[in-house]
């Protein structure tokens, strides 16, 4: 693998967000040395058509780690309507760029949403998706607030990227029809994380990719949707060696998985995976009955990559190969020793993605 670009990053912070009330902000003094803050947005994945949410602004607590709603600053941050879904394949969103901040500890970080937040949901075959508002729990409002404990000094430049987490952000609830939203976040700063990068094969099929990283308070994965290139990007990961699972984004799909392992972590550093991850097709079987007279145990039995596949007979005389990869073997009928049956080889078998390939009745002969 080649490890490309350079790039300032801190540890991720997992978090679960919670809602709070927002007052306006109080600045503290910057001068014209200051370190500069830059925050992007990205996504981990849902299975929705889009979920759109409304950014207010972003703030930040220098020096203070209480709950007090004084004390928080404005970045300034670009406000609107974003549909976190858009962010596949490494794009992101930035919501404030090289904005003057304090010297000191960035303690907090409040990331503001307004109450325009819909989810639309993809419907049966055929049928237009439908647009739901997305509800915010009664009495709380929707200043998410992530602890960073960063030391900013003069000089510097300092890239923050929020991950929202669309899956665990949704909660639909019971009976009432309702769809609540209930963010929940991965803070990195990029100062001390590295950004994974890499393409799937086939690039049509949209998939995602994850890897699963140690954290303080218990593991959790970064994942990624592939673009319609079949690229994607990892953002915020630790510094670390990990193996990437790529699987295909549908149940139907006839692909299973794909990886890569010993994949290493910098900070600071792009680390791209050079060669596409593969994905596999899923495999097939092979069945077939055995028509021969008499209670005779036939094992059918296929090759694969130098492994043995195999299955003997039912009381039926069916026998069924599993997990067998698409491809074209040759199937060997080997009859139990003593019962005066020749056995027989089967040329040109062919194997499909998730299908049963049935040969039918079979007569084994009489040995002569």
């Amino acid at each position: 693998m080649n490890i490309l670009s350079k790039l300032k990053l801190i540890v991720p912070l997992l978090f679960l967000s919670f809602l709070i009330s927002c007052n306006d902000s109080e600045s503290s003094s910057v001068n014209q040395g200051a370190p500069t803050i830059s925050v992007r947005l990205v996504d981990s994945p849902g299975d929705y058509e889009a979920v759109n949410v409304e950014v207010v602004d972003v703030m930040i607590k220098m020096d203070d780690d209480s709950e007090d709603d004084n004390g928080w600053m404005s970045l300034e941050a670009e406000s609107g309507i974003v549909n976190l879904l858009e962010f596949t394949g490494g794009v992101s969103k930035v919501l404030v760029e090289r904005f003057p901040i304090p010297v000191g500890t960035l303690s907090q970080m409040r990331l503001v949403l307004g109450d325009g937040n819909t989810i639309v949901i993809e419907n049966e075959e055929g049928e237009v998706p439908s647009e739901y508002d997305l509800k915010t729990p009664s009495g709380q409002q929707s200043g998410l607030k992530v602890k960073i404990d960063a030391l900013i000094e003069e000089g510097f430049t300092y890239d923050f990227i929020l991950d929202f987490d669309v899956d665990k952000s949704i909660v639909h609830a019971g009976n009432s029809g309702n769809i609540i939203l209930k963010p929940v976040l991965y803070a990195s700063a990029e100062a001390s994380s590295g950004i994974i990068e890499g393409t799937v094969s086939p690039a049509d099929v949209q998939s995602k990719a994850k890897v699963l990283v140690s954290g303080p308070d218990g593991d959790f994965e970064i994942t990624a949707y592939t673009d319609d290139l079949g690229a994607f990007a990892l953002w915020g990961v630790p510094a670390g060696t990990y193996e990437v699972i790529v699987m295909p984004d549908g149940e139907n799909s006839i692909y299973s998985y794909g990886s890569a392992t010993n994949v290493e972590v910098v900070n600071g550093e792009i680390t791209t995976i050079t060669d596409p991850i593969e994905l596999m097709l899923k495999p097939g079987s092979i069945t077939g009955k055995i028509t021969n007279e008499g209670d005779v145990v036939v094992t059918a039995s296929v090759e694969v990559g130098g492994e043995t596949l195999s299955s003997s007979t039912d009381e039926n005389g069916i026998f069924l190969i599993e997990n067998v990869p698409p491809g074209a073997y040759i199937v060997t009928l080997t009859p139990a020793e003593g019962s005066g049956l020749e056995s027989v080889m089967m040329n040109n078998v062919e194997v499909k993605p998730t299908e049963v390939t049935d040969l039918g009745g079979i007569e084994l002969p009489m040995i002569p």
